[in-house]
């Protein structure tokens, strides 16, 4: 497996990763009929990979076989009470590959280019409920600091919990 920052033609592969992990790791945390209306065309016309400005979001992919299996998207945080810190948007992975340390790979890589581009520490939230994602990110070394809010998906208003760990 090789990961490599994602390209514009990668948009496609990534949406398909994005709304599978949505549809199949959401379940039973968000609404079934949200859920199957997630499409993949919306999805593919969010992506605009390939700006390389530092105060833009930046995206790494997973890619085995020619397969896009993962993505990692971050950037500077977007929360004024860390400032200075970056801060992890998205990391998804394929269901069908899930427990093969594709996540852990995605979030070390993450880890190293937010160091690199100067970031000291580092956030992300987690739908609330969502344990699988939240064992990946303690094994990892993040840990919950007691923020929460609460965001709407959908139409629906759900809970998200912040996690924080040291980047160096």
């Amino acid at each position: 497996m090789i990961v490599r920052d994602a390209e514009p033609e990668d948009a496609a592969e990534v949406a398909r990763v994005h709304v599978r992990a949505w549809q199949v790791g959401y379940r039973g945390l968000l609404p079934d009929e949200y859920l199957g209306g997630l499409r993949l065309e919306d999805r593919t016309r969010r992506y605009t990979f390939g700006d390389t400005r530092p105060d833009q979001p930046a995206t790494i992919v997973a890619v085995l076989d020619g397969r896009i299996l993962g993505f990692a998207t971050t950037g500077p945080s977007r929360d004024e009470d860390v400032p200075g810190s970056g801060e992890v948007y998205a990391i998804y992975v394929s269901p069908q590959t899930w427990g093969r340390g594709i996540g852990g790979t995605l979030l070390i890589e993450a880890r190293a280019r937010l160091l690199a581009r100067g970031f000291t520490e580092a956030v992300l939230w987690v739908l609330a409920g969502n344990e699988r994602a939240q064992r990946c990110y303690r094994a990892d070394g993040w840990h919950r600091d007691g923020h929460r809010r609460e965001e709407d998906v959908g139409g629906v208003p759900t809970e998200v919990v912040r996690h924080r760990r040291r980047l160096d």
